[in-house]
């Protein structure tokens, strides 16, 4: 089944890619998430505009990533969440409220989606995020999730 993928997907591609991939993975699981579009031959003609989309928030070369990863490195991310006691929190940590940690403590804007976390964030203390910046180049700093 020839697809049009609409987002990042690990292992698979990233938007506007054109892959070819299993019928039941396709049909299943990356069409009903909105991972993915059934390619057709108009289909193929918005893969430009997101090419262009993603473009405008990508990474711009290997430079600028090790640039980013070496600012990422140095900053100690910190992120007061509403917990209980013994330091459950209700609820789990977000990609999206990681991301806005990282610019409150002076970090770059980052993209969400490019986000590697050691699974649910769902207590207090030190995690490591890994993000995925460009293909060739990974940072990883420590989140420390504090009780609000």
């Amino acid at each position: 089944m020839k697809i049009i993928l609409t987002q990042e997907v690990s292992g698979l591609g990233a938007p506007g890619d054109i892959v070819e991939v299993k019928d039941g993975y396709g049909r299943n699981y990356l069409l009903p998430q909105g991972f993915a579009i059934a390619w057709t031959k108009g289909a193929e003609k918005q893969v430009s505009l997101i090419k262009r989309a993603r473009a405008a928030r990508e990474i711009r070369d290997l430079g600028h990533a090790n640039e980013v990863k070496d600012q990422l490195e140095g900053l100690k991310v910190s992120l007061k969440a509403r917990a209980g006691d013994g330091g459950r929190l209700f609820g789990s940590v977000t990609p999206a409220e990681i991301v806005d940690a990282v610019r409150a403590a002076g970090g770059p804007s980052l993209d969400r989606r490019r986000l590697e976390l050691p699974g649910h964030i769902k207590s207090t203390g030190a995690y490591p995020v890994r993000i995925k910046l460009h293909p060739e180049v990974t940072a990883s700093f420590n989140l420390n999730v504090v009780a609000a």
